[in-house]
């Protein structure tokens, strides 16, 4: 506890006898890793609170979206040699400015900001087209599986028909004749989760999806002939998910933005022009363990040669912004799983958060069980007592759970603090709500 009011006796702080004072000054020298890995020596304050240092850090630095950043310690190394460090230390380049951070320590602490969410929205990504486009979306889908996961029910194969999407709605036909009378089957979107399911070289384009219903949700597969055709109908079911239509100006750019990272799958029809690479190349850094069991390091790396000539001719920026596409566009971006006992339940599941929606899953094979949408929610709250967090819906019974491996406030920080970025106003001008921030993500005792 800092005693910042100098005109407060030590008495009106609650300070007793047996209580311990260190006198130290509140600016000192930090050595600050930046985002962009370097490295700066700031005067910092070490009296304020995370949030207000981080925004505070950012204004110096011209870093937008403070409240996405946060402050980490990197845990001293014990073999690292002091003079290691200090020669380091030199390194840093000097900056004096109103920059702030929490914690104490001495001149010799290493803070590193980081990402404290990644996630992104399509809200926050600025169109490059704006459309006028009509909302009924008439695409022959040429095959439909249903498989209705709470009843258990599987039918065998794909069944063709006439979809239309109009609006966040897929109706399904039996065939376009009888577009304009009752559909067969009808699905709306909104809320449902969606995952794709492709494979390039097998010319496979499915797209799944979990539609919520009242005892959990129904498994619908959909299959696409090519690569068009399901960029446009992949673009669509995403922004139904959001409660949003094709008319949105981002359905242009997420179409543009599937079909460039299908295009980065593709392998390359000639092998005889890759160049030969003087460097070894180690699959292990990166592939996962899993392809390293099924194949062999020659076979790995020739594929890795391949997948490269892909990117080879990019610029730098151009090649780091299709990786981002590419990792936005994997089946679990932005969610962070925490093993969970929910009420009424025997076994250990998963709690996923993401940037808008809280998903229950299994545990064993990670497939979504039932989701609820933040927008949806009414309100939150924590039994700190049994590390209970209870979730009240608008339309839909509450949801209980206790986290069986880390504590309830880590749940409770992840839910407050993406609620938080939801409020934030388009225009970047507006101060943030420091307030309001504390009041989403503290409350424990």
């Amino acid at each position: 506890t800092w005693l910042l009011k100098t005109h407060w006796t030590l008495d009106k702080y609650g300070i007793q006898a047996d209580a311990r004072l260190l006198f130290t000054p509140q600016h000192k020298l930090l050595r600050l890793q930046l985002p962009n890995m370097k490295h700066m020596r700031v005067k910092v304050n070490f009296s304020d609170r995370v949030f207000k240092a981080v925004s505070d850090i950012c204004k110096t630095f011209n870093i937008r979206h403070p409240e996405e950043l946060s402050l980490l310690r990197k845990p001293r190394d014990p073999k690292k040699k002091k003079k290691k460090l200090e020669e380091a230390e030199e390194e840093a380049l000097e900056l004096e400015g109103p920059l702030l951070t929490p914690g104490s320590g001495t001149s010799q602490i290493t803070i590193t900001m980081c990402l404290w969410t990644v996630n992104k929205s399509s809200d926050n990504v600025n169109a490059l087209v704006s459309l006028s486009l009509e909302s009924h979306f008439p695409l022959m889908l040429s095959n439909f599986y249903l498989h209705l996961r709470p009843k258990k029910l599987t039918l065998k194969g794909y069944k063709q028909y006439w979809c239309t999407f109009k609006d966040i709605t897929i109706s399904c036909y039996k065939s376009r004749e009888e577009a304009h009378g009752t559909p067969a089957h009808q699905m709306n979107l909104r809320g449902c989760e969606v995952t794709p399911d492709v494979n390039i070289s097998g010319q496979k384009f499915n797209i799944k999806l979990l539609i919520p219903v009242a005892d959990g949700m129904n498994e619908i597969w959909l299959r696409c002939d090519a690569e068009k055709q399901y960029a446009q109908w992949m673009a669509a079911c995403r922004l139904a998910s959001k409660g949003k239509t094709m008319a949105d100006s981002s359905y242009n750019l997420e179409v543009q933005n599937i079909l460039s990272f299908l295009k980065m799958q593709h392998m390359n029809p000639d092998p005889q022009i890759i160049e030969p690479i003087t460097i070894d190349i180690n699959p292990e850094c990166l592939v996962s363990p899993r392809y390293l069991k099924k194949y062999k390091n020659k076979q790995i790396s020739a594929r890795i040669l391949e997948a490269h000539q892909n990117v080879a001719q990019m610029s730098l920026i151009e090649a780091k912004m299709r990786f981002i596409q590419a990792w936005q566009s994997l089946p679990e971006f932005g969610i962070t799983h925490f093993l969970a006992k929910f009420q009424g339940g025997k076994k250990d599941e998963l709690i996923g958060i993401t940037y808008n929606r809280l998903i229950r899953m299994d545990a064993s094979t990670g497939d979504a069980i039932k989701t609820w949408r933040f927008s949806n929610m009414k309100q939150w709250n924590v039994n700190w007592e049994i590390k209970m967090v209870t979730v009240e819906f608008a339309d839909e019974p509450s949801l209980a759970f206790i986290c069986a491996e880390v504590d309830c406030k880590v749940v409770h920080e992840f839910i407050g603090g993406y609620i938080f970025l939801s409020t934030r106003a388009k225009d970047q001008n507006e101060s943030l709500d420091e307030e309001m921030f504390y009041k989403l993500t503290s409350g424990w005792v």
